[in-house]
């Protein structure tokens, strides 16, 4: 800023004292602190719900998936299970959404909502996760939990009458979704991030200054390590030493990221427009076409059981356990494999993005390290740094929540070992979705639904999610 135009720095003196100001005339209000108060105590039983909730689609996914296989005496599930459960899941669903209030929920090809459904629409939610889910859905909990922590929210202020506005329905929607989010990501940091990102504070301007802060900040982060190494000298910097080995990044990881990060987002930018016009699809006659779309992911996870002669529920799922399974040994799996459970899942997460009730957060995930391992052989790419890079491309493609999705993959991951890669993968994957074309909208969920607050996206970036 040049001396002859003082007039930007002089306004952001002014400005500064002004929010500061403003900032503490809102901490000091009675209304914000009684706010605070209640969504602590809010939290203690929206946990505990969300928490049950949990435990319940584990308990019933495993009686589906283990228990009764076994008790009709196969050891695992056989190649044709999927079918008759995700008929019946269609047929449910389709059900809920045509008749309940709510209809069951957000589409989960509109990425995540902070917006907190009504009481009166809070059991549909409910119930369409309760099918979809243990049922075979290819699908996460973490959007009915987002719902749920919302909608509970509301309903604990309306018990206690306490003032409706729509500041405070905002508010309490987001509190009372981070309470029931933290409880499936183990971890209220992701929570916290995942939710501020999903509200859109900040607008499109805070993912023009955010994108070119994080890349360089990746890229500072892989010179300033690299050159470390590279000289043998050591600048103090401040960190902690894990005891356990953990990767050291070299410039095949690095340089082999880029592409992957455009090719992950490419694809899975397919995927979610796939799954949008999945819902429009599924829009016109709601039970016929949910029953469909369902049957037809049943036929993903049969056609790859068939392929493989590995167990139909490693597409038919959340992801969540398959993708520890490949953390912990990824060189079990082999190469026709992974291509089969990459293009099996891919298709099954279409359709269920449109038809079912879930999320989109642990398939994406999961597709992301399975394209990572795949792809690991190329000369110079290591298996942990693909699957770092793929699972922060993927994430961050499917959600366009880049801070969300490197803070995910970073926890998930265990180590911040990774964190330039994930950083570089995360904003690659992020502005190639953004300058793909984005295919049409998510219609209505439904006339009794509420319109959702905020879409998983930056307002202004590409009005879809």
């Amino acid at each position: 800023m040049t001396a002859s135009d003082p007039r930007p720095s002089g306004h952001a003196e002014g400005t500064q004292p002004e929010e500061a100001d403003r900032l503490r005339a809102l901490l000091r209000s009675p209304g914000y602190l009684k706010a605070l108060v209640f969504c602590a105590l809010m939290g203690i039983p929206v946990s505990l719900v969300a928490f049950w909730f949990l435990v319940a689609l584990h308990e019933l996914e495993h009686l589906m998936w283990s228990g009764l296989p076994e008790a009709l005496g196969w050891d695992a599930p056989p190649w044709w299970w999927p079918l008759p459960l995700l008929l019946v899941a269609g047929a449910a669903v389709g059900l809920v959404v045509t008749h309940l209030p709510g209809a069951g929920g957000h589409i989960p090809a509109g990425g995540l909502h902070t917006g907190g459904v009504s009481a009166k629409a809070l059991p549909s939610v409910i119930l369409a996760a309760m099918i979809s889910l243990p049922l075979g859905a290819t699908l996460g909990p973490e959007a009915p939990l987002i719902a749920l922590g919302g909608g509970l929210a509301l309903l604990f202020r309306d018990l206690t009458r306490a003032p409706a506005t729509a500041q405070s329905t905002a508010l309490l929607g987001a509190a009372g979704a981070a309470a029931a989010v933290a409880v499936i990501f183990g971890s209220p940091l992701i929570a916290g991030v995942l939710l501020i990102e999903v509200a859109g504070v900040g607008g499109p301007q805070l993912f023009a200054v955010m994108l070119p802060a994080l890349l360089s900040s990746g890229v500072g982060s892989l010179v300033f390590t690299g050159f470390g190494r590279w000289t043998g000298l050591d600048a103090p910097s401040l960190s902690v030493k894990l005891g356990v080995p953990v990767p050291h990044l070299d410039a095949g990881d690095v340089l082999w990221a880029v592409p992957m990060a455009v090719a992950i987002g490419a694809l899975l930018h397919l995927i979610m427009r796939g799954g949008r016009l999945t819902a429009r699809f599924v829009a016109k006659r709601t039970v016929t076409r949910t029953t469909l779309c369902a049957l037809a992911a049943g036929v993903c996870s049969a056609v790859y059981a068939l392929i493989t002669g590995l167990s139909p529920a490693d597409v038919s799922s959340s992801g969540q356990g398959t993708l520890s399974r490949m953390a912990a040994d990824p060189h079990a799996w082999g190469v026709g494999a992974l291509i089969a459970v990459v293009l099996c899942t891919s298709a099954a997460y279409t359709l269920c993005l449109g038809s079912l009730r879930g999320g989109p957060v642990f398939p994406s995930l999961f597709l992301g390290c399975a394209i990572g391992v795949l792809l690991a052989p190329l000369p110079g790419l290591g298996v942990v740094p693909g699957m770092a890079a793929g699972m922060a491309a993927a994430t961050t493609s499917a959600l366009r929540l880049p801070v969300s999705s490197i803070v995910l993959v970073v926890v998930v991951l265990g180590s911040v070992a990774m964190t330039p890669v994930v950083m570089l993968a995360a904003v690659v994957s992020f502005v190639t979705t953004q300058l793909l074309p984005p295919g049409p909208a998510v219609p209505p969920v439904g006339k009794s639904a509420e319109p959702a607050a905020t879409p998983a996206v930056a307002p202004g970036a590409s009005g879809t999610a």
